[in-house]
């Protein structure tokens, strides 16, 4: 049975790209200001709901075309970061800097990408989906640009910094549409459809970029950007209406963002499934930072057997990740799902560890790849849960909570990458060692803020 008025979590809807009218109509009352929790029980799952806004659209699908734009959204981060990688020693020397300034172009683009989600969360609660993501695709765009004119490296970091603030509206915007238009299970399986789409682009960035320095200089990476997120900007203002109906938008200025916010934190659970994501993205970020140096110094691996195994993993993440929303999602609890995943990271980290530390003698290549394949991998259950669960409890702000669910990665994740090089550069314990601590602090936040036995018999409505 489901409450009157809300939409089920199997709700499907038409396609938004074709939809006429860019506001949909409120479907019934405006929901209210606090999350409520609806009870009832599913054919083989159960897991916590926040009351779906009645004024969400009740019969909407998106097509192909705006699931990938919105997966390309998502994989701006990537795109910005990872491609840009293989460029860094160029930028050293075209620009005549240090290397440990040009490292400052990383940096910029990181602190912005995570500033810039607290930033537009908010706008997009206020003023809708579609106008701020313009905006800032628009901004993103002209900085982008700027960045490939950088006369010097000064104004490179300054660019950089635009481009992460203005590329966070795709990031955090694209998470609130899948919650304007999808609730419950749906929802699941649609962040592990982006999960699929978003997922190759780590794969393929630094190859591109790679490529790309083969015909041309460090400028070419961000030219190519530069078109990437020009044909974004086009296909959000020519297929993507707004998905937020004036009546569930907040009317207030900068003290009701923050109120909601400071509610948001206050949500026990919510900031459970908050920090249990950040931490386990922090896991995931260990990894990137430090495997380069891990795989190829470490354990001798040659830089396309490195990459080789990045890409692997990167696969791994993407089939695990399409096998929970296709396979799980429905049959096992959200919440299982997710103590399977943190588990699975824990066990791995903690043999990385045994390897690492030469407790049963030097561990080759292989097992370190092994180990480092099934952590990454068991990422594919976790991020999509954690968003999901956080989301469906904030109806009422899922652009703040997109927000502080981004940020909180991304800023778990900068406090992760310089940990695991503490101890020196001749052993992988520091690795393994932040990515077990970071795995059993999820694992942690996961059971004493979430309590998922205590909400056992509070479910979605299939």
């Amino acid at each position: 049975m489901t409450e009157p008025g809300h939409a089920t979590a199997e709700t499907h809807h038409s396609d938004i790209s074709d939809a006429p009218d860019a506001s949909p109509r409120p479907t019934g009352k405006p929901h209210p200001a606090s999350p409520i929790v609806a009870s009832s029980r599913t054919a083989g799952a159960t897991q916590t709901r926040a009351t779906v806004p009645t004024s969400t659209p009740a019969a909407r699908r998106t097509g192909l075309l705006v699931t990938l734009l919105l997966g390309g959204l998502t994989a701006v981060p990537p795109l910005s970061m990872d491609m840009y990688l293989p460029s860094l020693p160029a930028v050293t020397d075209g620009l005549h800097t240090s290397a440990a300034t040009a490292q400052l172009t990383l940096t910029g683009c990181l602190a912005g990408m995570a500033v810039g989600q607290m930033i537009v969360g908010p706008m997009s609660d206020k003023w809708g989906r579609r106008r701020p993501l313009l905006i800032g695709m628009v901004i993103y765009v002209v900085a982008t640009a700027l960045c490939a004119l950088s006369p010097n490296v000064g104004l490179l970091v300054a660019a950089r910094l635009i481009q992460g603030l203005a590329g966070a509206a795709g990031i955090v915007i694209s998470r609130a549409v899948v919650r304007d238009l999808y609730d419950g299970l749906a929802m699941a399986r649609f962040f592990s459809t982006l999960m699929l789409i978003s997922g190759v682009a780590p794969v393929v960035a630094p190859l591109i970029g790679g490529q790309i320095l083969r015909f041309t200089d460090w400028r070419g990476v961000f030219v190519l950007l530069t078109v990437v997120g020009t044909l974004l900007t086009l296909l959000v203002w020519r297929r993507l209406h707004e998905t937020l109906p004036p009546a569930a938008r907040h009317d207030g200025g900068l003290g009701d963002a923050v109120r909601t916010i400071r509610s948001l934190l206050a949500d026990r659970v919510f900031a459970g499934y908050m920090l249990c994501g950040a931490f386990g993205f922090a896991a995931l970020f260990a990894y990137v930072s430090a495997s380069p140096f891990v795989i190829q110094e470490i354990y001798g691996a040659s830089p396309q057997t490195f990459s080789l195994l990045f890409g692997v993993n990167s696969v791994g993440l993407v089939l695990v990740g399409q096998l929970n929303g296709k396979v799980l999602v429905g049959r096992v609890s959200l919440d299982r799902v997710l103590t399977v995943g943190l588990v699975l990271i824990a066990l791995a980290a903690a043999a990385l560890l045994v390897m690492a530390s030469g407790v049963f003698g030097h561990a080759g290549l292989f097992p370190i790849a092994a180990g480092l394949f099934v952590l990454m991998s068991s990422m594919g259950l976790v991020m999509p849960s954690t968003n999901t669960q956080g989301l469906l409890r904030t109806p009422h702000a899922a652009g703040s909570a997109s927000a502080l669910l981004g940020t909180s990665t991304f800023l778990m994740g900068s406090v992760a990458s310089p940990l695991v090089g503490i101890a020196g550069e001749r052993t992988a314990v520091p690795m393994a060692l932040v990515q077990l601590c970071c795995a059993l602090l999820a694992l942690g936040c996961f059971l004493l803020l979430c309590r998922p036995w205590q909400r056992r018999g509070e479910a979605v409505t299939v």
